[in-house]
């Protein structure tokens, strides 16, 4: 299953989960190189991918970079877990959940480590990611959960880098896309729930930590960039649409208390009333594939 047995407990591991991403992971893989510390350990989940992603990695990496290789697709949280599971055996300390369509900056890994290191309340940090075309465009400076109004969404999204969001502060939650978290958190409060099929894993796994009373900080001085469409946002689909509705409900029957129930249902109705106005107007597809998008790109979909 694993293509080496580290010698030595790694101080930070990086699980980088794919699914039939090849020239992704190996991108992914290439900005690493100048990021990761002589205490890192990198270890790639391949979702039983059938483009030969996992012997690519082994030839170009060797020990340098660990395989695990699951049978089949197990989704991003199944797919995920494996990694942190070996992440824990092995001794890591800080473990990073990191998507397979990313590159890096060099300083990345000792930034976002930097605020658990110095506060022990700190228990996830995110870098700020931007869109990796246009590369000053953000994607994601913190987040933020509206109980109130059930929402979940992304501060800043698709606005230009201006150095708005360049004060470190406390967050709502991290994204899975960027997440670094102690070993200890995973160990109190669990792994990602696999119950949730796709979507709104890496927010709950975020307000369980908060819950546990773990700080989650927003790192700027960390960045990454995200090879995802500033212009559409990622393209909608019926069953991107299901999907997303099916975890909102999910998180929100799970955390929001007794009075949110008196305004939530009115925003799930504009929401339904914008995605209708979407139908109508031929923006969302019948089925979930983007023939526009390179194959990488809708296969990283699929993992989540």
């Amino acid at each position: 299953m694993s293509n080496a047995s580290p010698s030595a407990s790694p101080h930070i591991a990086v699980v980088i989960l794919t699914w039939n991403g090849r020239a992704l992971t190996l991108a992914c893989l290439e900005s690493l190189e100048s990021a990761r510390t002589p205490d890192t350990r990198i270890i790639v989940v391949d979702n039983g991918s059938s483009d030969g992603t996992a012997d690519a990695v082994r030839e170009r990496y060797g020990e340098r970079v660990v395989v695990l290789e699951n049978e089949s697709n197990l989704g991003f949280s199944e797919g995920n877990n494996a990694g942190i599971s070996f992440a824990l055996e092995q001794g890591a300390r800080f473990v990073l959940l990191l998507n397979n369509d990313t590159t890096v900056d060099a300083n990345f890994l000792v930034e976002l480590v930097r605020p658990m290191v110095d506060n022990p309340n700190v228990g996830i940090t995110v870098p700020k990611i931007y869109y990796y075309t246009p590369s000053n465009r953000i994607w994601f400076a913190g987040g933020e959960v509206l109980l109130a109004r059930g929402v979940a969404r992304h501060i800043g999204i698709r606005e230009r880098d201006v150095g708005q969001y360049d004060v470190a502060r406390d967050t709502d939650y991290a994204t899975g896309c960027a997440l670094m978290t102690r070993a200890e958190v995973i160990e109190r409060i669990g792994m990602l729930d696999g119950s949730y099929v796709a979507y709104f894993e890496d927010t709950d796994f975020s307000m369980r930590a908060r819950c546990a009373g773990y700080r989650i900080r927003y790192v700027p001085a960390a960045r990454v960039w995200h090879k995802i469409s500033a212009s559409t946002g990622g393209q909608l689909s019926r069953r991107k649409i299901t999907l997303k509705f099916r975890s909102t409900w999910k998180f929100f029957l799970r955390y929001a208390r007794p009075y949110h129930w008196l305004t939530i249902p009115f925003f799930f109705l504009a929401d339904v009333i914008r995605i209708l106005v979407l139908v109508l107007f031929g923006r969302i597809r019948d089925t979930g594939h983007d023939t526009a998008k390179p194959p990488d790109e809708q296969n990283q979909e699929k993992l989540r």
